[in-house]
């Protein structure tokens, strides 16, 4: 499991990817090579299908249980609602709405947002039932605290203390037909890149970060903020329309480049080639772009 620290830049902990239908989102993923795990229930109207990779961090697809268990949540103050709600408003059911960082202390993180003037609202601690494959349970609980950016509708980020890690075997859930052992970067566009270097380097806990090139180099991960010319360049997937910040992309380390490319030519998986990477544009159920790349 990643190491979750209070003082120095926090890792990354796992990604949200909205979308309409988690029965979409779990074919999609499958088809990909995902090993996806059984549907978790949040005490708030939400629900998702996790995908668990070796290195500890996981794709979070969350979709709407319960609508009116959800618009009760949020009008009463639930951030992780609310700004789940306000992403669907502004850019549909499907999507890459945060980044969530690890910490062993949400309540300092949420202080540091405070401060800031970048936090998006109150704290949130919560629980709920984990089932691995076997079918075996135990329960996750978790504390969060939230920052954005005044006016943001497109991204927000948050940090995430694992109060309760299920005592489970994730091992099956981890191993993942297309190789994907863990992801090695995170991509977001933005307008205006430079804007968003505060934002992000105290959502991390690193304030010295300068985001020098709009790369943020996390533990375990890099968050690169690029122009939406630069990311077409680098990645030839359309940048879509104007954003202060929005995420777009992911890129997964896989042990054999050849296999996944196997693996997606066999499930008709359109997908393009950019320099070394593999590159699997966004659909329903996969709300961001997803690039394979071969790390030794």
């Amino acid at each position: 499991m990643t190491d979750r620290p209070t003082t120095g830049t926090h890792p990354l902990d796992h990604l949200v990817l909205p979308t309409g239908s988690l029965d979409t989102a779990r074919a999609r993923l499958a088809s990909l090579g995902f090993v996806v795990a059984p549907t978790g229930i949040h005490p708030f109207g939400t629900e998702n299908c996790c995908v668990f990779l070796a290195d500890g961090t996981y794709l979070e697809p969350l979709a709407i249980g319960s609508e009116q268990a959800a618009i009760k949540a949020a009008t009463g103050g639930n951030v992780f609602v609310a700004r789940d709600r306000l992403y669907r408003d502004s850019r549909g059911d499907e999507g890459f709405s945060a980044v969530v960082l690890g910490t062993d202390n949400a309540d300092a993180d949420h202080a540091r947002y405070v401060e800031a003037g970048l936090s998006a609202g109150d704290t949130l601690s919560f629980s709920r039932a984990f089932t691995d494959t076997s079918g075996k349970s135990d329960v996750a609980s978790f504390k969060l605290a939230f920052a954005s950016a005044s006016g943001a509708t497109d991204a927000f980020l948050f940090a995430c203390h694992r109060i309760n890690a299920p005592k489970v075997d994730r091992t099956a859930l981890q191993t993942h037909a297309n190789g994907a052992t863990g992801i090695v970067e995170v991509v977001a566009v933005s307008d205006q890149p430079d804007e968003q270097i505060r934002l992000i380097s105290v959502a991390v806990n690193n304030p010295a970060a300068n985001g020098e090139d709009g790369v943020f180099l996390l533990p375990n991960a890099t968050l690169s903020v690029l122009d939406p010319k630069s990311f077409t360049a680098r990645f030839g997937v359309p940048a879509g329309s104007s954003t202060k910040l929005r995420f777009v992309a992911i890129v997964f380390a896989v042990r054999s480049i050849d296999v996944t490319s196997r693996l997606l030519a066999a499930n008709s998986i359109q997908h393009d080639i950019a320099g070394t990477d593999i590159v699997v544009p966004p659909v329903s159920g996969q709300g961001a772009a997803f690039i394979f790349r071969e790390i030794p």
